[in-house]
């Protein structure tokens, strides 16, 4: 157990090196992320449930799993903050994805891929990087779970006003079914986990595993993605790296503008741009290979994907640079006492 802690913890410390690892490896050896993309059977939405489907709701499962009855509090006692975070969270991404797509004239299936990685939840990575910044977790727990628990509405409600000029007819309710199926239900049954298990040690000992099976399951996302759309990745050129790039960057940037318009202090300035910019694009990519109506457009899911890999690299980035801000700090006081002494 000790061993398989210590790879989950570097796992979690190392998210960008494995998803792109795993990146690299399909795109070479396509054949072994097969397995990702078997269809097991077709819902009563006619959505298809993937062995994609089913890691993305083991990656949800383990963020309920980290969840408590104090976190949902967090929801009831800063009421203020976590509107302020949700509204961003599906006001900015949504509307900033729809005016790139029209500044850049993407193609109709990027356009669509674009729109819905916009309308997505925050990303579940977001808790972490918000933690490696010295952000303010609760707040980030906090936003998480209340655009998640509003993404069965938000996100098809959103998609099909935004992408409307698509080519292909949005319908809210298979999105619907399939956010339910992949997100809520897993949230729901990894809390009730925690809830009644968590005073056993082993319980507790298996829960340091999670954030490690979090990042393996989105690298394998990451690597169905590639096994079943890789060879178009490059097709259309540049643009679809600088308009992930952007909407990413400038998600980030628009995030941290909205703490400081609102008076948050930094930690909730960190947070809000982390939680803003940083989408759940692993749910993008499985909602554009199984929901039905993406059917059509098979080449949205590949904007879905390179935002998962480049989320989990930026986010690091992001991170690591507010800490580097603190740690620049923390020794300025240092260098100039010891300037002084001099």
């Amino acid at each position: 157990m000790k061993t398989l802690q210590a790879a989950a913890k570097w796992m979690s410390d190392h998210t960008s090196a494995v998803v792109i690892g795993f990146a690299v490896i399909t795109f070479i050896v396509p054949a072994w992320m097969a397995w990702v993309n078997h269809a097991w059977f077709t819902d009563f939405a006619s959505n298809r449930f993937t062995s994609q489907t089913l890691i993305i709701g083991i990656i949800m499962m383990s963020m309920g799993m980290s969840m408590t009855t104090e976190d949902f509090k967090i929801l009831a006692q800063r009421p203020l903050d976590i509107f302020i975070g949700a509204a961003a969270q599906y006001l900015v991404m949504p509307f900033l994805a729809y005016t790139l797509v029209h500044l850049l004239q993407l193609p109709d299936a990027l356009a669509l891929g674009l729109i819905l990685v916009g309308c997505c939840p925050g990303g579940v990575s977001s808790n972490v990087m918000s933690y490696l910044c010295h952000g303010d977790v609760a707040f980030s727990v906090g936003m998480t779970t209340a655009s998640t628990l509003l993404s069965p509405i938000m996100t098809p409600l959103l998609v099909s006003m935004l992408a409307s000029g698509a080519t292909v007819h949005i319908q809210a309710f298979p999105m619907f079914v399939s956010i339910i199926e992949t997100v809520i239900l897993p949230v729901a049954v990894g809390f009730t986990l925690n809830a009644t298990l968590s005073k056993y040690a082993g319980f507790r000992d298996f829960q340091q595993l999670m954030p490690g099976v979090a990042v393996l399951g989105l690298a394998f996302v990451v690597g169905g993605v590639i096994n079943s759309q890789g060879a178009s990745f490059f097709e259309s050129g540049v643009i679809i790296f600088l308009a992930v790039f952007l909407h990413n960057a400038l998600g980030y940037l628009i995030g941290y503008g909205v703490g400081i318009l609102t008076r948050m202090n930094v930690a909730k300035r960190r947070t809000i741009s982390i939680e803003v910019g940083m989408q759940n694009a692993g749910m993008a990519t499985n909602l554009a290979t199984t929901t039905a109506q993406f059917a059509a457009m098979p080449d949205a899911a590949i904007i879905a994907a390179v935002s998962c890999v480049w989320h989990s690299i930026s986010g690091t980035i992001l991170a690591g640079f507010f800490a580097w801000l603190d740690r620049r700090k923390e020794t300025e006081p240092a260098d100039a006492l010891e300037h002084a002494q001099a």
